[in-house]
């Protein structure tokens, strides 16, 4: 799933999707769901994590696209 993660410490306000949307935009689908899964018991924290929380944030291996079909030529 994972190679390699870049890490980020958490800021007073901040919200696990946002830390998440901010580093991914909508280029990884589950992008979320995949961060909780490497950073076991983040979501114990709340959506609010403690300021200086470390989130690990790992590099997907690309997907590949779904291959569009013209059903009108």
């Amino acid at each position: 799933m994972a190679d390699s993660a870049a890490s980020y410490h958490s800021k007073d306000g901040d919200t696990v999707d946002e830390i998440v949307w901010r580093h991914y935009g909508n280029t990884v689908s589950g992008a979320f769901e995949r961060v909780l899964e490497t950073n076991r018991g983040l979501a114990d924290l709340g959506p609010v994590p403690p300021v200086g929380t470390i989130v690990l944030l790992p590099v997907f291996e690309e997907t590949k696209e779904a291959e569009s079909v013209s059903l009108c030529d």
